[in-house]
């Protein structure tokens, strides 16, 4: 049952500008000792009276405390308070002596001065013309803060979004929420469209306005697009919305119209039927298509070279004698100028690569190397021998203003080698084509048959689906390689069948451990990790082994196994630094991943961490990436999770040298095979399955996920079959 608490802000132990999270100490009437809260405020001071409801938890370090889940304040009302309340340091310019001054000259009536009679100030000794100004500014500012959070708590909004809303509209907010308020779903992250929708019905926004309409039209593609959507059919899009606003559907024709004629959204025809496009994803999937044909046009720039002198030159540099099949591959590589290499594990891709690197250095010829993420192009770094960027970084992307490269500004090169590929989606695949020059080469490589991207589309697929463009698909499986388990096993999976554990177990880096229940898969997971790999295999249970689990939630998902590994491998100790933010205990010594781009800290989503120390008196957090200490605040651990386990989508990019998958039917949802393949594909020295082979058999059975709605497929057929007429 909600607990509340009433009574002055002694004060505030810490304040985040950004998110409004607080620690507040409050004099509580009837308590001894202040009373510990915590919540969120957009604004607040000592002096000022608080009221808040939540719930009493305790905090190993603190105590008891109220975590707030409603918080307000008003401003004080007693001499005591009003004099704490101005000397907080609230106003720049009046510390503990105006402010004592300013209550001793006007008493309790010190805000009836500010508010309606400021000229009276100035019978302060010390207070002129400019601390008059100060004054009324701050006031005026503490006003609208005040006036904003009375106006969003009267329609319902949690003083947490209250704290996200003030701080991206600032003193408009009302202004703006009262004209679209359905913006608020668009533009803030933690709005989501029924919030918005709420509210704009408390103001009076009827059910059937048009701008609801269009609001809903809107939050249905976009969570369409969440889904890898680059458009939706008409039919359904306005099915959906009809049943998400339960109003007529042909309002939704009418306000669907309208977004068209403005531009907001492309109606376009996929595979027959009309589509609706959101107008970001239609421009970037149209204009990639263009592109690329524009790009595969012109010479490539190693058209001069003799292969047959070339090939047995590149063997003897790269030290390995290339495969038919690779022979034709690299000739496809320095002939194509746009050219698609896939293919699974210990194909040769790798060995490809650095054979056309070996003649781009020969022809002293700059090429960039990129890779969707930071882990991934790591990888690509340390398999080339040579620096490998982030897409982000390449095209120098700077938040707020977009990337610096385009196609004004085109990247320094005669050759882009894009690796991981699957991982691309098609805005930000239409960002790195359009920057790179007409006169460069680009190589695409990837393994189609892993996860597809995050983000809407499926480019890679689609590249490879339209035989458009020149691709080269390596399938043959090379002797170092065909002697792991892991990899044989991995095609294995590919092609329908189950993976086999050798007989010779004691030589196999690939092993199926069967059990039933998802509390012996969990507690078999721990044992493998903490004891078995260890102590057969050297590797240590934290830094070398990766739990991958195909869901985040249910007894199997990633935060279940980040809190039972964290207990088992990381357990508290009293000299170990501790601390709880946002649903998680970090300690000392955890593997922690980064959920998030921050480019201040260059560190990127799914880099992987280890905590190094945590300083409660700075509120800080240290944590190490690849060798460098970054800085957390504590109100930036939001970016930051326990990675004791992660998802498999969230592995993507990586190679871990062990790899430990539960898999159970809990998981159906994600039970596929090409779920399955991109976790087995991670592991480079060791993977191993613990769970029920009925599970395992789903996995490998399903192949039918529903592919992703894109039009570059279409497109790209279109431009090959224009290409070939003219």
């Amino acid at each position: 049952m909600p607990q509340s608490v009433s009574g002055a802000v002694e004060r505030v132990v810490f304040h985040n500008e950004e998110n409004g999270f607080c620690v507040l100490r409050v004099k509580v009437r009837g308590s001894r000792d202040l009373v510990t809260v915590v919540g969120h405020l957009p604004v607040v001071n000592a002096g000022e009276f608080l009221d808040a409801e939540g719930e009493w938890v305790h905090d190993k370090q603190h105590g008891p405390q109220l975590k707030a889940a409603e918080m307000r304040v008003t401003p004080p009302a007693t001499r005591g308070g009003i004099e704490k309340y101005l000397a907080s340091g609230l106003i720049k310019g009046i510390g503990e002596h105006f402010a004592s001054s300013l209550v001793a000259t006007f008493g309790d009536r010190v805000f009836e001065v500010i508010e309606n009679e400021p000229s009276r100030l100035k019978e302060v000794p010390g207070i002129g013309k400019k601390r008059v100004s100060l004054i009324l500014e701050a006031f005026s500012e503490q006003k609208a803060v005040r006036d904003i959070m009375v106006f969003l708590h009267s329609h319902g909004v949690g003083t947490s979004k209250a704290s996200l809303i003030f701080k991206t509209y600032g003193k408009d907010a009302i202004a703006i929420i009262r004209e679209n308020p359905y913006r608020l779903s668009s533009d803030i992250v933690g709005v989501g469209f029924a919030t918005a929708d709420d509210i704009a019905r408390s103001i009076g926004v009827p059910a059937d306005s048009p701008r609801r309409a269009e609001a809903g039209i809107l939050h249905v593609l976009r969570e369409c697009a969440n889904s890898g959507h680059c458009a939706f059919p008409r039919e359904s899009l306005l099915g959906r919305a009809a049943e998400l606003l339960g109003i007529p559907q042909a309002i939704l024709e009418e306000a669907l119209a309208t977004q068209i004629q403005s531009g907001e959204l492309f109606d376009d025809h996929v595979n027959g039927e009309s589509h609706i496009y959101l107008s970001p994803l239609y421009h970037a999937e149209s204009r990639l298509a263009q592109q690329l044909f524009a790009l595969g046009n012109d010479p490539h720039p190693l058209a001069d070279i003799d292969f047959d002198k070339a090939a047995p030159w590149v063997e003897e540099r790269v030290g390995l004698e290339l495969a038919p099949s690779q022979k034709e591959a690299l000739h496809a590589a320095i002939t194509h100028k746009v050219l698609v290499l896939t293919g699974g594990p210990g194909v040769g891709k790798t060995t490809l690569v650095r054979s056309v690197l070996a003649i781009l250095d020969a022809k002293k010829l700059r090429c960039l190397l990129c890779a969707p993420t930071g882990r991934a192009a790591r990888r690509l770094g340390e398999t080339t021998d040579r620096e490998a960027k982030t897409i982000h970084r390449l095209l120098e992307f700077r938040p707020g203003k977009g990337f610096r490269h385009n196609q004004d500004q085109p990247l320094n090169c005669d050759v882009v080698i894009l690796d991981e590929a699957s991982m691309v989606d098609t805005v930000l695949m239409y960002q790195l084509v359009r920057a790179i020059p007409r006169n460069a080469a680009f190589l695409v490589v990837g393994d189609v048959d892993q996860l597809p991207s995050v983000g809407p589309g499926q480019v890679l697929r689609d590249l490879i689906e339209s035989e458009a463009l020149p691709v080269v698909r390596l399938t043959e499986i090379f002797r170092q390689a065909a002697r792991s388990h892991i990899i044989v096993n991995a095609h294995r999976v590919l092609a329908g069948q189950l993976p086999e554990s050798p007989k010779d177990s004691e030589t196999s880096d690939f092993y199926f451990i069967e059990t039933n229940e998802p509390e012996m898969i969990a507690q078999r997971v721990q044992k493998v990790v903490q004891e078995r790999i260890p102590k057969r295999f050297q590797l240590d249970p934290i830094r070398d082994v990766q739990v991958l689990t195909p869901m985040n939630r249910s007894s199997l998902g990633t935060h279940a196994l980040n809190v039972q590994l964290q207990s088992a491998l990381n357990p508290p100790v009293a000299l170990k630094g501790e601390l709880s933010r946002f649903g998680h205990t970090f300690r000392v010594g955890d593997k922690v991943m980064q959920t998030a781009n921050n480019y201040d800290k260059e560190v990127f989503n799914g880099d992987l961490g280890t905590i190094t120390a945590i300083d409660e008196s700075l509120r800080k957090m240290e944590v190490e990436f690849y060798g460098v200490e970054v800085p957390y605040e504590y109100s930036d651990l939001d970016e930051i999770v326990p990675a004791y386990a992660c998802s498999v989508h969230k592995s993507q990019g990586s190679e871990y040298p062990a790899v430990v998958v539960p898999l159970h039917t809990q998981h159906y949802m994600m039970l596929y095979r090409n779920v399955l393949y991109t976790a087995i594909t991670r592991a480079k020295k060791l993977a191993i399955i613990v769970g029920s082979r009925r599970a395992l058999s789903l996995a490998v059975e399903r192949d039918e996920q529903d592919s992703r709605v894109s039009g570059l497929r279409e497109r790209l057929q279109v431009r090959a079959e224009k290409n070939t007429a003219q």
